[in-house]
């Protein structure tokens, strides 16, 4: 159970990074379409910017999606042990998808930008992979004994 928290965290923690900096970076793309000038100076500090900023809304969402997620993922590995890294990707992928999609659906709004596209909506899901395959290389950490001949 402990190992499984101490996974937890770091999981969530890298989705969430790479979630806002993507959506961040998408978002000053679409603002460089529109003929304005971005800097590299603007884009870190947009970037920490939105890092900081998201955290008490974004973060907390995916704690939840990934809580949610994870689990499930956990059920399903222990009756396909041999699939394990592909579960806890795919169920990290699915968990930030279906967050996006039930807030569009129940609240009529992308809470994301970025997650307006279908490739923007996919490029959270992947963050969320990131997160699942985290969670999965750290939850297995200790588990597979080292045997001497």
């Amino acid at each position: 159970m402990m190992r499984a928290v101490k996974a937890f965290i770091p999981a969530v923690l890298l989705a969430y990074l790479l979630a806002s900096v993507i959506s961040t970076q998408i978002t000053l793309s679409q603002v460089e379409a529109m003929g304005l000038d971005v800097t590299l100076g603007t884009r870190l500090t947009t970037t920490f910017g939105d890092i900081a900023g998201m955290a008490s809304s974004y973060l907390p969402l995916i704690t939840v999606a990934f809580a949610l997620g994870l689990p499930v993922a956990g059920g399903l590995g222990r009756l396909m042990p041999a699939q394990r890294a592909v579960l806890y990707t795919f169920a990290g992928l699915v968990a930030i998808v279906a967050l996006h999609t039930i807030m569009k659906a129940a609240l009529g709004i992308s809470g994301i930008a970025a997650t307006r596209s279908l490739p923007g909506l996919l490029s959270q899901g992947l963050a969320g992979a990131a997160g699942g395959y985290c969670f999965h290389l750290l939850s297995r950490a200790g588990t597979q004994q080292v045997t001497a001949n």
